[in-house]
């Protein structure tokens, strides 16, 4: 299961753009490493898909370890850029 939500932030940041590849890549990496933990502590109930997680996460911001909340700061920078 766990690997499944893993799996659901992957598809969440996806994108096509070869020139941001490996900054990407780095950041779903980061989600990955610093995000787990979080998943699990903060929404072990929530089904993933339609952004549900990533809902879950962002609406219990002040509770994400700090890895976790610059993981996806750094996401959402990159996501501006491409």
């Amino acid at each position: 299961m766990n690997i499944f939500r893993i799996a659901i932030l992957l598809l969440m940041v996806s994108f096509t753009v070869p020139a941001s590849a490996q900054g990407l890549e780095a950041e779903i990496q980061a989600l990955k490493t610093y995000c787990k933990p979080d998943i699990e502590r903060l929404c072990p109930n929530v089904e993933p898909g339609g952004g549900r997680i990533k809902a879950c996460l962002m609406a219990q911001k002040k509770e994400l370890t700090v890895g976790c909340a610059e993981a996806l700061q750094d996401l959402q920078k990159l996501k501006k850029s491409m």
